[in-house]
């Protein structure tokens, strides 16, 4: 797994009991899965040669293991589970930074996008290659 992002849990990102709410888990883990699948397949936004091309989520775990409070500073680490033609699952780890305990956990399936033709596009051999230099183990709870 890499490191794919550092956040600090904000006090306004709680809610009424104290502890990061939900919604904001999202918010981290979307932001993290986006470095992910850059570092996985040399997709670039802002470049003109991935002009058109994006990504589509189709289904989202989320195994909550830990409370996270205000003042908490914690990192996301990821890795590649699976690669289909057109697919990739992924699995994103949500930890402390100070004593690495782990918070949460996200399984997510994203389909690589043709964003004019709103429909799955199937990977290069070059996507493919890079993205399996980033696989983790099936298994791994």
């Amino acid at each position: 797994m890499i490191l794919l992002s550092r956040s600090i849990v904000h006090p306004w990102l709680c809610d009424m009991m104290g502890h990061l709410t939900t919604r904001h888990y999202m918010a981290m883990f979307d932001d993290a899965s986006y470095v992910l699948l850059s570092e996985a397949t040399g997709w670039s936004p802002n470049d003109p040669e991935w002009a058109g091309l994006g990504w589509a989520d189709v289904h989202q775990e989320i195994d909550y293991k830990d409370e996270l409070s205000a003042g908490t500073i914690v990192e996301i680490s990821g890795g590649v589970k699976r690669i289909g033609s057109s697919s990739i699952e992924i699995r994103l780890e949500m930890r402390r930074m100070n004593g690495k305990s782990l918070c949460a956990v996200m399984a997510a399936k994203t389909v690589f996008f043709d964003l004019s033709l709103r429909k799955a596009r199937p990977f290069t051999e070059s996507m493919r290659a890079r993205a399996e230099t980033l696989l983790v183990e099936a298994g791994k709870a």
